[in-house]
């Protein structure tokens, strides 16, 4: 099993969602973050005084998957969260880690049939 967290631009999340309903992906929880990466620092105006924002906001995604499914769920947000062919600075960051357990709360079912 996997354990997918993918940090994105809010406005490609239902891009994301689209296109990980078609692998057959449909569970998924986000999260609104904030962070900052190679992205420039902008200014922003609230009540007449400028100041610097250097906090991007982001949507984190977290996905359970059974390992037949990593690559394709990987693959999808790539799909749904790059900006044009190439992709910008911003678009976002997947990191897959192990995931060694999983409980349905509900049942007791573990493992991957409790994703």
């Amino acid at each position: 099993m996997k354990l997918i967290i993918a940090i994105i631009q809010p406005h490609r999340l239902e891009a994301v969602k689209q296109a990980l309903a078609e692998v057959e992906v449909f569970r998924l929880t986000v999260m609104d973050v904030q962070g900052f990466g190679r992205e420039r620092v902008q200014s922003e105006t609230y009540r007449s005084q400028e100041f610097a924002v250097n906090l991007a906001r982001k949507v984190q995604i977290m996905i359970g998957v059974n390992d037949e499914f990593a690559d394709r769920t990987v693959q999808a947000i790539i799909r749904g969260a790059r900006s044009g062919n190439e992709g910008q600075i911003g678009d976002g960051k997947i990191f897959i880690l192990p995931l060694e357990d999983c409980v349905r709360i509900r049942t007791g079912e573990r493992g991957g049939e409790a994703i």
